[in-house]
């Protein structure tokens, strides 16, 4: 009964101007967040490198990278956002919880994801610098690492995923520029370039393997 009584009496009086604030500061953060608390940096990073090793430094273009990364990104949050849309976003939107609680459930569900991502030693390494710098407290009530040690950890740990996929997805690539280099200077053509041979030879080798849907699906279930 004193649960409905909250209920109907944070409805009746609507949200308060500092819930209005935090809503607009968290709108402010969201293309950061999503950058640094989602899976598009790992999968753009990885679509970089694979675009560098084909040698084809313009194409496909930066807004078609960007694109491809946000779809596979909604593919790989799909049930982290729906766990958010469920614990935080609708009850704000029926007012059965504040701005403030919403915030900490969505970044809880957020959070969840990146550990599961995260190396325990970039966690640890994190929380001793918060600690020894008195930034944060290592552990939050729930016995977690608080979200601003994960956060930079989760970043670290991307990057390094996607640098060793990128040092993957590069190596036949970088095979295939030698043997070219080796061929044309065992045939003399010296004043021939490499790469105008060998990039019409990669990208037939590539789509002949089906490259694109292979890399796609390799980046998804990269993810756990």
């Amino acid at each position: 009964m004193n649960e409905l009584t909250h209920m109907m009496t944070m409805a009746s009086r609507g949200p308060s101007p500092l819930d209005l604030l935090i809503v607009l500061f968290f709108l402010s953060m969201v293309p950061v967040l999503a950058v640094s608390t989602t899976s598009f940096t790992r999968i753009v990073v990885v679509l970089g490198l694979l675009r560098a090793s084909l040698g084809a430094s313009t194409l496909p273009p930066n807004s078609v990278i960007a694109a491809l990364a946000i779809m596979l990104s909604l593919v790989v949050m799909g049930p982290t956002l729906a766990h958010v849309q469920h614990s935080a976003v609708e009850p704000y939107v029926q007012r059965r919880i504040s701005a403030t609680v919403a915030l900490t459930r969505g970044c809880d569900e957020l959070k969840r994801f990146m550990l599961r991502q995260t190396r325990a030693s970039d966690v640890a390494t994190f929380s001793r610098y918060a600690s020894a710098r008195g930034l944060s407290r290592d552990l939050n009530a729930q016995g977690d690492p608080a979200f601003e040690i994960v956060a930079p950890a989760f970043m670290v740990s991307e990057l390094r995923s996607a640098f060793a996929m990128g040092f993957a997805f590069a190596l036949p690539f970088a095979a295939i520029d030698i043997v070219v280099a080796a061929v044309m200077m065992s045939l003399g053509m010296f004043m021939v370039s490499p790469s105008s041979i060998a990039l019409p030879i990669k990208l037939l080798l590539f789509v002949a393997a089906d490259g694109w849907t292979t890399v796609c699906g390799a980046l998804i279930q990269s993810f756990r």
